[in-house]
């Protein structure tokens, strides 16, 4: 056998073990998702998915399901079951009411809807359809869904810790998406000669973050302004001065004088009870003491 018939029945080969694992690999099954969807805090958003499937789906019972996170760390959201005929899914009794399907599945349409988005809700979404009585009849897209809820700066909590020998600083807690940018203000202008701390992540999404300024002065009024691409938020807090502390054995003058006065009339009112027993003072008054 010369070189090219062998080269001949190699590529014959090569093309038949190719159109063997093609065939095999290829289950009729396809899914289309969105890479990713952005959404803002408080409004609905919608998931797209659809599917096309190899079995005559209109007659089968279908079961649909939504997860967030993808293995065993993963968080069941959506379930439903459409059985033989049906035209609807009918979620679980237990549902969360705040995710409904916006399509239907009947038509190959799984999206899902998820009203009033919060920052919680980022993350990847995976949707999965099973046609049971068909083996190996589930599908569901590996890549998912990256769902970012976006918020405008909201200033959680605005405080101030330390002693007065140690020095005071003060705190300020902001959530937003994106992570908000935060700044002090002082009395008069933007406060760049003082010592701000790097802003410290207190989640894993990284929607929360606390600005710390130190050496605040008792007396002084501070703002902290966060702002993102969405919006603005501002708080502001007045330090009270230290209390002013009494020195031992000084009476306050107005305190003196109130103690003064109680005594003058308690020693009035014992005189009177000693003179007018005696006969002293008018007739009536003595009278009024009987």
């Amino acid at each position: 056998m010369d070189t090219r018939s062998l080269c001949r029945m190699v590529n014959l080969l090569l093309c038949f073990m190719e159109a063997l694992g093609a065939a095999s690999n290829d289950d009729g099954w396809s899914m289309k998702v969105q890479a990713e969807v952005r959404a803002m805090e408080g409004y609905p958003v919608v998931l797209p998915c659809s599917f096309t499937h190899p079995h005559h789906t209109l007659h089968s019972s279908l079961q649909v399901v939504w997860r967030l996170g993808h293995g065993q760390g993963s968080t069941v959201l959506y379930h439903c079951s459409s059985p033989t005929g049906a035209r609807t899914c009918q979620p679980d009794p237990q549902q969360d009411q705040r995710y409904r399907l916006e399509g239907n599945p009947r038509e190959h349409d799984l999206s899902l809807r998820i009203n009033s988005a919060a920052l919680q809700d980022n993350g990847r979404y995976y949707c999965r359809v099973e046609v049971p009585g068909h083996a190996h009849a589930s599908y569901e897209d590996k890549m998912g869904t990256r769902l970012r809820v976006e918020a405008a700066p909201r200033i959680l909590g605005l405080s101030v810790e330390g002693s007065e020998e140690a020095g005071y600083r003060a705190q300020c807690r902001v959530q937003g998406s994106p992570l908000p940018d935060v700044q002090w203000l002082g009395p008069d202008e933007h406060m760049e000669g003082f010592d701000i701390s790097p802003l410290s992540q207190e989640s894993l999404e990284q929607h929360h973050t606390t600005s710390q300024l130190r050496d605040v002065l008792p007396g002084q009024q501070y703002t902290c302004s966060a702002s993102n691409p969405l919006g603005k938020d501002q708080a502001t807090l007045y330090m009270l001065p230290p209390r002013q502390v009494q020195v031992s054995g000084e009476a306050p003058p107005l305190l003196l004088l109130l103690s003064l006065s109680l005594g003058f009339k308690v020693l009035l009112l014992l005189g009177m009870v000693v003179w007018l027993p005696q006969g002293g003072g008018p007739a009536w008054l003595r009278c009024w003491f009987k």
